[in-house]
């Protein structure tokens, strides 16, 4: 089984700069794509960055040119630099995993598409 822990939430004022961390374990994460998405109370859960073991990235544009998306060489960590962040951006962030199925674009549109999920740890955006 794949196991995912986030960390590295908190509160931050607008225009300021967070660091999410996704620590992975399991032998087969490697394989795996891996992403980001958040969820705000009342609203769907959004993807909006996603990276494939190949190291193919895509983020959505609602947060294109302000998040980067990282993933180590061992495929085992998934960091997201937020910068310039906005009060809309106030959500709930969950790490996700799982085998390709679609295009990267396609995934960060069909969370039902990832296998495995983190707990989420939350950004308050002021």
């Amino acid at each position: 089984d794949v196991q995912l822990v986030e960390s590295g939430g908190g509160s931050v004022q607008a225009g300021g700069s967070l660091r999410l961390s996704c620590a992975a374990s399991g032998y087969t994460v490697s394989r795996l794509c891996m992403g980001w998405f958040r969820q705000a109370p009342g609203k769907e859960r959004e993807g909006i960055a996603a990276v494939d073991r190949r190291g193919q990235i895509q983020y959505s544009e609602s947060v294109e040119g302000r998040f980067t998306v990282s993933r180590d060489r061992a495929n085992k960590t998934l960091d997201l630099q937020m910068n310039n962040l906005k009060p809309e951006d106030t959500a709930m962030y969950f790490c996700a995993s799982g085998p390709p199925t679609g295009t990267l674009a396609t995934m960060l549109r069909k969370p039902q598409s990832w296998l495995n999920w983190g707990q989420g740890t939350q950004v308050t955006v002021s």
